[in-house]
């Protein structure tokens, strides 16, 4: 029996050694953690755009890819739109109406400038489906800034809480 005990104590230390001379195998790269079953992750919105709103945008008025920058050194904050359906999108391109663009943070409503040789700074042509068309207002001042949350309104087209980029 004693010899038993010391067989055994001696194949738990030579196992002992032996496991500590094996060298460790490769650490994987951490994974991220998979959600649990029945949770759906949200893509990111464009321009802070909810799903939902992406929808309505698409449904009511015909375009989607609503986006605003600051471009320009600020001086100019572009609005651009790609058309969906061009019969419901066709307000957004009439030239009798007069597009703004509110900032409720700053405290500021911009226009679209109209300059001598070039008219208004704005594309106005009929819209044809799949192409992005844009309009640019002047933000003299620089007052609009990115971060900020605005609203463009061209006629009775309201676009409330897009992001500017």
């Amino acid at each position: 029996m004693l010899l038993a005990a010391a067989l055994a104590s001696g194949i738990f230390v030579i196992g002992t050694v032996v496991a500590a001379q094996t060298p460790a195998p490769p650490a994987q790269a951490a994974t991220p953690p998979q959600p649990a079953p029945g949770v759906v992750r949200k893509a990111p919105s464009v321009a802070g755009l909810s799903r939902r709103a992406t929808m309505y945008y698409q449904g009511v008025w015909g375009v989607d890819s609503l986006r605003v920058k600051y471009t320009e050194s600020g001086e100019i904050i572009r609005f651009s739109y790609r058309i969906v359906d061009p019969e419901k999108a066709a307000p957004l391109n009439d030239k009798s109406v007069e597009p703004f663009l509110t900032d409720a943070q700053a405290g500021v409503k911009l226009s679209v400038p109209q300059l001598e040789k070039v008219g208004k700074l704005r594309q106005s042509s009929t819209p044809i489906a799949g192409q992005s068309y844009w309009m640019a207002f002047s933000n003299s001042g620089r007052r609009v800034r990115p971060g900020h949350r605005v609203n463009v309104e061209i006629g009775h087209f309201r676009a409330e809480g897009l992001v500017v980029e």
